[in-house]
């Protein structure tokens, strides 16, 4: 199946209300639909620029933004749930921290369908930052998601650097896996580009990054911010030479758009690419230990 993909070089705001974020929210994608865009994705902490309406007491505080944005929860819910449904597509709408019922917090990535349901992938690998300064725990549950497009997965910024979980989630039928991120050096938007282009390779499906542009000078979490999306392929017959098949400009702010061929070209590069990345990954295992 063929389907459009729109990935969000999206810039962090300082707002003035929160209808200023729904009209943003709602002309991000009108946008990306309007050019035909069936599948939406944003960046990871995308949202934290709500912490923006809370006033100088709360942009001081880490755990205070973290809290002040449990009070927009659910009108974020309910705001992407109804794009996703007036624009017949799909939306991961990168990443909210969600205040659990034990009062720790998890970096989670909701995914908002056309038919009103919504289900979410929880961060599993946490940064330094998130660990030793925001005090973000890992989820516990690595999923597959069931869409009209065929199975696709989520592996939000870090995660994409660990090649197992990639590759559960392509054992379970998963073609596209889509990264949401959020970086604050060149170095780091290449750690993910590069773990991105790996999960490809290695899986021989596609990979999507979205990146989180822009300076937030009021949020120690966000305050600057580099990348460019991009729509990662595998390496062989049918798709990009250097598996790039979209990229945006570094640090624009802009929609990158790539067309994928989702079901029929990836079973068919699995079974008769030049290599069998995908096939072959149990062989890794007869070798021994070294030493």
């Amino acid at each position: 199946m063929n389907v459009k993909i729109a990935t969000a070089q999206y810039d962090i705001s300082f707002l003035a209300d929160w209808q200023a974020y729904q009209d943003k929210s709602r002309r991000w994608v009108a946008d990306a639909a309007e050019q035909g865009a069936k599948i939406l994705l944003f960046p990871e902490y995308a949202s934290m620029e709500l912490a923006s309406l809370f006033g100088a007491a709360v942009y001081q505080s880490l755990s205070k933004q973290l809290e002040a944005m449990q009070t927009l929860h659910d009108a974020f819910l309910a705001l992407f749930k109804e794009l996703a449904q007036q624009y017949a597509c799909l939306i991961q709408a990168g990443t909210f921290p969600v205040k659990q019922a034990s009062g720790e917090y998890r970096n989670r990535a909701y995914l908002f369908f056309a038919d009103g349901s919504i289900d979410y992938q929880d961060k599993l690998m946490m940064t330094r930052f998130e660990n030793e300064h925001w005090f973000i725990n890992s989820g516990t549950e690595l999923k597959v998601f069931a869409s009209p497009y065929g199975k696709l997965a989520i592996n939000i910024c870090y995660d994409s650097e660990f090649p197992i979980l990639a590759r559960q989630q392509a054992e379970a039928g998963a073609e596209l896996i889509l990264v949401p991120s959020c970086t604050d050096t060149l170095a780091g938007y290449h750690r993910v580009k590069i773990g991105c282009q790996a999960r490809a390779l290695e899986n021989q499906c596609y990979v999507v990054q979205s990146c989180l542009v822009g300076l937030a000078p009021w949020s120690e979490a966000v305050d600057i911010n580099i990348g460019a999306s991009a729509i990662y392929t595998p390496v062989d017959r049918g798709f990009p030479d250097n598996g790039v098949l979209a990229v945006g400009e570094l640090n624009a702010v802009q929609w990158v758009f790539a067309d994928l061929s989702l079901g029929g070209g990836i079973a068919t590069v699995r079974e008769q690419g030049q290599v069998f990345n995908y096939r072959d990954w149990p062989l890794q295992y007869r070798a021994g230990m070294v030493g």
